[in-house]
């Protein structure tokens, strides 16, 4: 099996399992209990804290445990607007958003609230200038993703945070999911003061996440009750994963630096025989700035999905776009907003990289890739005759 739909989710890795299991047999109490087995869960949870603001150069306390992105996403956005809706009630994020928070963006209005959608270019960037210029006295928020999950586009949120800086009352929120623990990203060092995350994107458990608040920064919750974390996210805290996030995030680190440089270079590879041999593939975005384990490809004429089984069935397993929407027969709503046609929007697959993928993982994937699409191709020209 050739497993590169990592950006979906990763393989949860064995040490991060193990670390999980000892947690679940050994320190199973409540850390909101007063007793010492929930002092000993809590002191856990302060220590998995302390190890994920290390990354981020901030402190514990800016540190809040989600169930995951989607939940941190939502937490960002709605909870600012819910707390600072007095400001004003102006939202600007970009059009390739993640459906967590395109979808919650547009909760918001269809509550009122006025958005700017900002567009982007055919690289899938969003123009620092145009986010300034969206901004007015009744922005309260300004959500741009770090690394898009479809395409790998890397936005410019150090110049946006920059720009944002001539306006302090203005919160800006980035999701981190797909780049947070490979793609450096300090968030005092950019003026950001929400940066969603998600631990099973980076080889830990599903169901875990954070939100870093800036510290000062006054949010509402959107969940409610025994007031865990702090009152900003009721809910049990789960122990065991975060405490396997945290073991995750401690071995992303170690693997960063050869983690990126040798997915530089193995997708630099793979395109390079890909199109030699493909000549009607589309490479979407700009490969050599886009992250490097991010590969977004269209084959104009034919469904994305028929291509996801044609490689599963030569065990290579890609997807089509974001896992979240895959199963909308529809176009890319991303590769639509970088100008892609329809038909080049409805062809689009994802491949994506772990800590797991090798260089031969991308070899055998262009080799099978280049078995499928001429046949595919082939019988798309037939029935079209």
């Amino acid at each position: 099996m050739i497993y590169l739909d990592n950006s979906a989710t990763t393989r949860t890795h064995p040490e991060v399992v193990s670390v999980m299991a000892d947690v679940m047999h050994n320190v199973f109490g409540n850390p909101s209990s007063l007793h010492g087995i929930g002092a000993k869960s809590q002191r856990l949870l302060e220590q998995a804290r302390k190890r994920i603001a290390g990354t981020l150069s901030c402190s514990p306390g800016e540190i809040f445990f989600t169930s995951g992105g989607t939940e941190a996403n939502n937490l960002a956005i709605l909870g600012t607007a819910e707390r600072w809706r007095e400001r004003g009630r102006h939202v600007i994020t970009t059009m390739v958003e993640h459906p967590s928070v395109f979808e919650a963006v547009r909760r918001l209005e269809s509550k009122g609230w006025k958005v700017t959608w900002l567009p982007v270019d055919s690289t899938g960037r969003v123009s620092p200038d145009e986010v300034e210029k969206a901004i007015t006295d009744e922005t309260v928020l300004v959500s741009v993703m770090h690394v898009n999950n479809e395409t790998g586009a890397i936005q410019p949120v150090s110049e946006i945070g920059r720009r944002l800086e001539r306006f302090p009352r203005v919160i800006f929120h980035v999701d981190a999911v797909q780049s947070f623990g490979k793609i450096p990203l300090i968030p005092a060092e950019c003026r950001i003061d929400l940066l969603s995350a998600s631990g099973h994107k980076l080889h830990g458990p599903k169901g875990t996440g954070f939100l870093y608040i800036r510290k000062g920064l006054e949010i509402f919750p959107i969940v409610h009750g025994g007031d865990q974390e702090r009152g900003i996210r009721s809910g049990t805290e789960n122990v065991p994963g975060i405490a396997g996030l945290a073991k995750a995030v401690a071995l992303a680190e170690g693997k960063r630096e050869a983690f990126l440089e040798q997915t530089r270079r193995w997708k630099r590879e793979f395109l390079r025989k890909v199109t030699n041999h493909l000549p009607d593939v589309v490479v979407n975005g700009d490969p050599e700035q886009d992250a490097p384990y991010i590969i977004s490809l269209s084959f104009p004429g034919l469904k994305s999905e028929v291509i996801v089984h044609a490689l599963e069935r030569e065990g290579v397993y890609v997807s089509s776009k974001s896992a979240c929407s895959s199963k909308k027969e529809t176009p890319s709503r991303i590769l639509k907003a970088m100008g892609r046609t329809d038909e080049e929007a409805l062809g689009g697959i994802r491949i994506s990289m772990g800590l797991e993928t090798s260089e031969d993982d991308l070899t055998r994937a262009a080799d099978a890739l280049i078995r499928v699409i001429p046949p595919l191709t082939q019988v798309m020209k037939v029935r079209k005759q």
